[in-house]
């Protein structure tokens, strides 16, 4: 007879107990999860594949000439950024000319951000331009004439570098 008491107390409902809603969470949580990483995935664009990446890797040839160029002319650059003034400040050692040089600070993971400008050095090679702060980033500057016969290029990791010096590239040959 105590048997039949047993069967006659009343049982909760599943959804009144603790237990199964503990167990469901876990998957629960990784469904959300999956879709707001999908969300994510397709509303943001993928800024470091590149269209035609073999049609860049041909140019690189093509790149190291200029890079012996600048070599051969015997030329450096520096550059420095001064955040309170906003003042970009830097200089062509070697240079013949004062034709104007195209500057570029690219951001390392948003093209947006790049930052292309036109410069025209001084009888001593030096320029000075206003640019407005500079996101801390790992900056990659390059420096070449309007031409494109020659350039010079470098990683700049500002703020953690004040300045910048860079020479051409040597032939490991």
């Amino acid at each position: 007879m105590t048997t039949l008491n047993a069967l006659d107390k009343q049982v909760a409902p599943w959804y009144k107990h603790r237990w199964p809603w503990l167990l469901m969470s876990g998957p629960l949580v990784v469904i959300v999860a999956g879709f707001v990483t999908m969300w994510i995935s397709f509303s943001g664009a993928d800024a470091l594949v590149v269209d035609d990446y073999y049609k860049q890797g041909k140019a690189i040839n093509q790149d190291l000439r200029r890079d012996r160029m600048a070599s051969n002319l015997g030329l450096q650059f520096s550059l420095r950024y001064d955040a309170a003034s906003g003042n970009l400040v830097g200089g062509v050692k070697g240079l013949t000319n004062q034709l104007p040089l195209t500057l570029l600070l690219v951001h390392p993971t948003v093209p947006q951000k790049d930052k292309r400008m036109v410069v025209t050095p001084d009888s001593e090679g030096q320029f000075s331009l206003t640019l407005p702060m500079l996101e801390r980033a790992h900056w990659q500057v390059q420096i070449e004439d309007a031409a494109r016969s020659w350039r010079l290029q470098g990683d700049w990791s500002w703020p953690q570098q004040n300045k910048i010096d860079i020479s051409p590239l040597q032939d490991k040959a």
